[in-house]
Protein backbone atom coordinates (compact mmCIF):
# COMPACT_ATOMS: atom_id res chain seq x y z
CA UNK A 1 0.00 0.00 0.00
CA UNK A 2 2.86 2.36 0.87
CA UNK A 3 4.44 1.53 -2.55
CA UNK A 4 1.78 2.34 -4.68
CA UNK A 5 1.01 5.88 -2.49
CA UNK A 6 4.48 6.98 -3.20
CA UNK A 7 4.03 5.55 -7.10
CA UNK A 8 0.67 8.22 -6.91
CA UNK A 9 2.96 10.64 -5.18
CA UNK A 10 5.84 10.43 -7.97
CA UNK A 11 3.43 10.95 -10.83
CA UNK A 12 1.14 13.87 -9.68
CA UNK A 13 4.54 15.70 -9.14
CA UNK A 14 5.69 14.66 -12.25
CA UNK A 15 2.09 15.64 -13.46
CA UNK A 16 2.35 18.92 -11.81
CA UNK A 17 5.89 20.11 -12.70
CA UNK A 18 5.07 19.69 -16.39
CA UNK A 19 1.87 21.36 -16.17
CA UNK A 20 3.01 24.36 -13.89
CA UNK A 21 6.25 24.39 -16.42
CA UNK A 22 4.14 25.23 -19.60
CA UNK A 23 1.16 26.79 -17.96
CA UNK A 24 2.35 29.01 -14.92
CA UNK A 25 1.28 27.75 -11.51
CA UNK A 26 -2.05 30.04 -10.87
CA UNK A 27 -3.96 28.66 -13.48
CA UNK A 28 -3.81 24.85 -13.31
CA UNK A 29 -5.86 22.88 -11.72
CA UNK A 30 -5.91 20.18 -9.12
CA UNK A 31 -8.38 18.30 -11.75
CA UNK A 32 -5.68 18.66 -14.28
CA UNK A 33 -2.97 17.31 -12.35
CA UNK A 34 -4.86 14.48 -11.23
CA UNK A 35 -6.07 13.92 -15.16
CA UNK A 36 -2.74 14.38 -16.36
CA UNK A 37 -1.06 11.72 -13.56
CA UNK A 38 -3.34 9.32 -14.94
CA UNK A 39 -6.01 9.34 -11.26
CA UNK A 40 -9.71 8.84 -11.86
CA UNK A 41 -9.86 10.72 -8.41
CA UNK A 42 -10.08 14.40 -8.84
CA UNK A 43 -9.04 14.70 -5.56
CA UNK A 44 -5.65 12.79 -5.62
CA UNK A 45 -3.77 16.04 -5.66
CA UNK A 46 -5.54 17.39 -2.41
CA UNK A 47 -4.94 13.62 -0.80
CA UNK A 48 -1.71 13.31 -1.19
CA UNK A 49 0.03 16.71 -1.08
CA UNK A 50 -2.62 19.25 0.25
CA UNK A 51 -2.99 22.86 -0.70
CA UNK A 52 -0.98 24.20 -4.02
CA UNK A 53 1.88 25.36 -2.35
CA UNK A 54 2.27 22.33 -0.46
CA UNK A 55 2.41 20.87 -3.39
CA UNK A 56 4.88 23.03 -5.06
CA UNK A 57 7.25 22.63 -1.94
CA UNK A 58 7.31 19.24 -3.03
CA UNK A 59 8.19 19.72 -6.39
CA UNK A 60 10.95 21.95 -5.03
CA UNK A 61 12.31 19.43 -2.61
CA UNK A 62 12.25 16.83 -5.25
CA UNK A 63 15.40 18.64 -7.25
CA UNK A 64 16.67 21.05 -4.40
CA UNK A 65 18.23 17.82 -2.76
CA UNK A 66 20.22 16.33 -5.51
CA UNK A 67 21.32 19.79 -6.64
CA UNK A 68 22.46 20.45 -3.07
CA UNK A 69 24.41 17.63 -2.91
CA UNK A 70 25.65 18.32 -6.23
CA UNK A 71 26.60 22.07 -4.67
CA UNK A 72 28.16 20.48 -1.04
CA UNK A 73 30.43 17.90 -3.21
CA UNK A 74 31.88 21.32 -5.10
CA UNK A 75 32.56 23.13 -1.61
CA UNK A 76 33.93 20.27 -0.49
CA UNK A 77 36.78 19.70 -3.49
CA UNK A 78 37.59 24.01 -3.09
CA UNK A 79 41.34 24.90 -2.80
CA UNK A 80 42.36 25.85 0.03
CA UNK A 81 42.56 29.56 -0.94
CA UNK A 82 39.06 29.62 -3.07
CA UNK A 83 38.83 32.74 -5.53
CA UNK A 84 35.86 34.63 -6.60
CA UNK A 85 35.53 32.25 -9.34
CA UNK A 86 35.18 29.68 -7.20
CA UNK A 87 32.76 30.32 -5.30
CA UNK A 88 30.45 31.78 -8.00
CA UNK A 89 30.81 28.31 -9.72
CA UNK A 90 29.86 26.53 -6.49
CA UNK A 91 26.82 28.70 -6.76
CA UNK A 92 26.18 28.94 -10.46
CA UNK A 93 26.84 25.45 -11.33
CA UNK A 94 24.81 22.54 -9.24
CA UNK A 95 21.42 23.85 -11.29
CA UNK A 96 22.48 23.51 -14.79
CA UNK A 97 24.73 20.39 -14.26
CA UNK A 98 21.84 18.81 -12.50
CA UNK A 99 19.41 19.21 -14.98
CA UNK A 100 22.09 17.91 -17.51
CA UNK A 101 21.92 14.39 -15.64
CA UNK A 102 18.09 14.38 -16.10
CA UNK A 103 16.42 12.98 -19.33
CA UNK A 104 14.97 15.14 -21.40
CA UNK A 105 12.70 16.85 -21.80
CA UNK A 106 13.29 18.18 -18.26
CA UNK A 107 10.47 21.02 -16.78
CA UNK A 108 12.20 21.85 -13.50
CA UNK A 109 14.06 25.13 -15.13
CA UNK A 110 10.89 26.32 -16.62
CA UNK A 111 8.79 25.80 -13.60
CA UNK A 112 11.26 27.69 -11.33
CA UNK A 113 11.00 30.84 -13.32
CA UNK A 114 7.12 30.14 -13.55
CA UNK A 115 6.99 30.37 -9.61
CA UNK A 116 9.66 32.93 -9.12
CA UNK A 117 7.02 35.12 -10.60
CA UNK A 118 4.29 34.70 -8.42
CA UNK A 119 4.62 36.94 -4.64
CA UNK A 120 3.55 33.76 -2.20
CA UNK A 121 5.36 31.09 -4.77
CA UNK A 122 8.43 32.95 -4.82
CA UNK A 123 8.94 32.98 -1.15
CA UNK A 124 8.47 29.24 -1.24
CA UNK A 125 11.23 28.97 -3.59
CA UNK A 126 13.61 30.86 -1.51
CA UNK A 127 12.69 28.99 1.46
CA UNK A 128 13.20 25.59 0.06
CA UNK A 129 16.00 26.09 -2.79
CA UNK A 130 17.49 29.53 -1.73
CA UNK A 131 18.26 28.83 1.59
CA UNK A 132 20.19 25.58 1.99
CA UNK A 133 23.36 25.59 4.45
CA UNK A 134 25.20 25.05 1.06
CA UNK A 135 24.40 28.30 -0.63
CA UNK A 136 24.96 30.27 2.91
CA UNK A 137 28.47 28.76 2.55
CA UNK A 138 28.46 30.01 -0.80
CA UNK A 139 27.52 33.70 0.16
CA UNK A 140 30.05 33.75 3.39
CA UNK A 141 32.86 32.70 1.31
CA UNK A 142 31.61 34.90 -1.94
CA UNK A 143 31.25 38.23 0.38
CA UNK A 144 35.10 38.46 1.58
CA UNK A 145 36.00 38.22 -2.07
CA UNK A 146 34.34 41.65 -2.84
CA UNK A 147 35.39 43.80 0.05
CA UNK A 148 34.75 47.13 -2.27
CA UNK A 149 31.49 46.46 -3.31
CA UNK A 150 28.86 48.12 -0.98
CA UNK A 151 26.47 45.47 1.01
CA UNK A 152 23.33 47.49 -1.24
CA UNK A 153 24.89 46.92 -4.86
CA UNK A 154 26.07 43.49 -3.87
CA UNK A 155 22.47 42.57 -3.15
CA UNK A 156 21.15 44.21 -5.87
CA UNK A 157 23.98 42.04 -8.29
CA UNK A 158 22.91 38.72 -6.28
CA UNK A 159 19.18 39.40 -7.48
CA UNK A 160 20.48 40.27 -10.93
CA UNK A 161 22.25 36.65 -10.58
CA UNK A 162 19.24 35.06 -9.28
CA UNK A 163 17.36 36.12 -12.48
CA UNK A 164 20.06 35.52 -14.52
CA UNK A 165 20.31 31.69 -13.50
CA UNK A 166 16.90 30.79 -13.65
CA UNK A 167 15.28 32.59 -16.51
CA UNK A 168 18.97 31.28 -18.67
CA UNK A 169 18.26 27.81 -17.29
CA UNK A 170 14.64 27.91 -18.24
CA UNK A 171 15.60 28.97 -21.91
CA UNK A 172 18.25 26.41 -22.67
CA UNK A 173 15.99 23.75 -20.96
CA UNK A 174 12.90 24.92 -23.47
CA UNK A 175 15.67 24.66 -26.42
CA UNK A 176 17.05 20.91 -25.16
CA UNK A 177 13.05 20.23 -25.47
CA UNK A 178 12.73 21.59 -28.61
CA UNK A 179 15.68 20.59 -29.84
CA UNK A 180 17.49 23.79 -31.07
CA UNK A 181 20.08 23.60 -28.25
CA UNK A 182 23.21 24.68 -29.57
CA UNK A 183 25.21 23.71 -26.47
CA UNK A 184 25.21 21.36 -23.52
CA UNK A 185 23.99 22.00 -20.03
CA UNK A 186 27.81 21.84 -18.93
CA UNK A 187 28.81 24.78 -21.38
CA UNK A 188 25.63 26.80 -20.32
CA UNK A 189 27.15 26.71 -16.71
CA UNK A 190 30.48 27.54 -17.51
CA UNK A 191 29.04 30.91 -19.43
CA UNK A 192 26.79 31.32 -16.44
CA UNK A 193 29.63 31.31 -13.93
CA UNK A 194 31.80 33.49 -16.00
CA UNK A 195 28.89 36.27 -16.47
CA UNK A 196 27.82 36.43 -13.01
CA UNK A 197 31.46 36.55 -12.13
CA UNK A 198 32.13 39.90 -14.16
CA UNK A 199 28.76 41.21 -13.11
CA UNK A 200 30.04 41.39 -9.58
CA UNK A 201 33.47 42.81 -10.02
CA UNK A 202 31.82 45.53 -12.58
CA UNK A 203 32.21 49.19 -11.64
CA UNK A 204 30.28 51.20 -9.59
CA UNK A 205 29.10 54.29 -10.50
CA UNK A 206 28.35 56.83 -8.22
CA UNK A 207 25.21 58.63 -8.47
Amino acid sequence: MAVRAQQTRELILAAAEKLFAEHGVGVVSNRQISEAAGQGNNTAVGYHFGTKADLVRAVVRRHSEPIERIRGEMIGGLPADPELGDWVACMVRPVPEYLGTLAAPTWYGRFTAQAMTDPLLRQIMIDEALTSPQLREVREGLNPCLPRLPAAVRAERGEMARHVIVHSCAEHERAVAEGTATRSWHHLATGLSDAITGLLLAPVTRA
